[in-house]
């Protein structure tokens, strides 16, 4: 009788690591949800340089997809580029007032890097690692999320994912190179969260920012062209005046739905 396959995904590897969860105050994590605000005057006054090493350290314990982590985060601290970023802000108030300035970045090329030296990590630990965590980023992973030359492959996933499709549940995407930008975005985007939670819990605020020029912070800080700016994310110690109003969120039952 042959040995059942392995599937990472739907089957206990049987890891004996265990990680206890520290007890956590619920309460305290709520004043941090519930405070965290888009602030958008800041104080003036400084954030010290290890409370913004400790966000940006807390940014990469985000989750991520198959752990590739397709994220940079690029804490501008030149004088000349913060001049040149806030003006690629158009001037934004938060990015004029701001104590500091961090570029969100996705990344869709660095996955394969990523994804071989998690393999080749596996390889090292040997004993222990079952066969199909070796098997999901020496075969599977490359698989998901390859394109190939102009696409040609991606073209190949889509045909044989709907015919897949037909009889049973499948994957659908990344089958082009803008789905595989909408994934490095996702995971980028839980990352850019952990920083805002990270800034206000640390007695700091953030603003997220859309309103950018893209090709010109591209330019200022020489981003690969797979790139993708997420954000810019302004922090600092919120000043009178610096929340607009009150938080406005509409009734819970237009998003929430029960099924």
């Amino acid at each position: 009788m042959s040995e059942k396959k392995e599937n990472i995904l739907t089957s206990d590897p049987g890891y004996s690591y265990f990680e206890k969860a520290p007890e956590i105050n619920a309460d305290e994590f709520q004043k941090v949800i519930d405070s965290r605000r888009s602030v958008r005057v800041f104080d003036g006054s400084p954030i010290p340089e290890e409370v913004v090493d400790r966000c940006l350290s807390n940014a990469l314990l985000a989750p991520n997809s198959s752990n590739l982590q397709p994220w940079e985060f690029y804490w501008v601290r030149s004088e000349d580029k913060r001049k040149a970023l806030v003006r690629a802000c158009f001037s934004q108030i938060a990015a004029k007032r701001a104590a500091e300035l961090i570029v969100v970045v996705a990344r869709t090329k660095t996955w394969k890097a990523h994804a071989r030296e998690m393999h080749d990590l596996f390889v090292k630990l040997g004993k222990g690692v079952p066969k199909s965590a070796l098997t999901y980023y020496g075969r599977l992973a490359p698989a998901a999320y390859a394109q190939g030359p102009l696409g040609l492959f991606g073209l190949l996933k889509r045909i044989i994912y709907a015919v897949r499709g037909l009889t049973g549940p499948t994957l659908r995407e990344p089958v082009t190179r803008a789905q595989l930008r909408t994934w490095a975005v996702k995971t980028t985007a839980l990352a850019a969260e952990n920083i805002m939670l990270s800034f206000r819990a640390l007695g700091y605020d953030s603003c997220p920012m859309e309103g950018y020029d893209s090709k010109r912070i591209r330019k200022l800080l020489g981003l690969a062209r797979d790139a993708a700016v997420v954000m810019v994310i302004a922090a600092g110690r919120r000043a009178p005046g610096g929340i607009y109003g009150p938080r406005i969120r509409y009734d819970p039952a237009r998003f929430i739905k029960k099924v």
